[in-house]
């Protein structure tokens, strides 16, 4: 089963949270801005649905 985790460095969590609350919960790392790019990205999302370990597209979440 999937395990989601925020990234263990706290600056770089901080810096992304400030980022997310500018951009209206969009993805600061994306120029669209659709519900695609909403914070948790689908990207992810289907990373996860499919078992896939890894970081979001920013950085903020792992998926072990």
């Amino acid at each position: 089963m999937a395990k989601v985790k925020t990234n263990p460095d706290k600056d770089i969590v901080k810096e992304i949270r400030d980022k997310l609350k500018e951009n209206s919960g969009y993805c600061p790392c994306r120029i669209s801005r659709t519900e695609d790019t909403k914070c948790m990205c689908k990207e992810f999302r289907e990373m996860i649905a499919n078992g896939e370990k890894g970081m979001c597209h920013c950085g903020l979440y792992i998926n072990e």
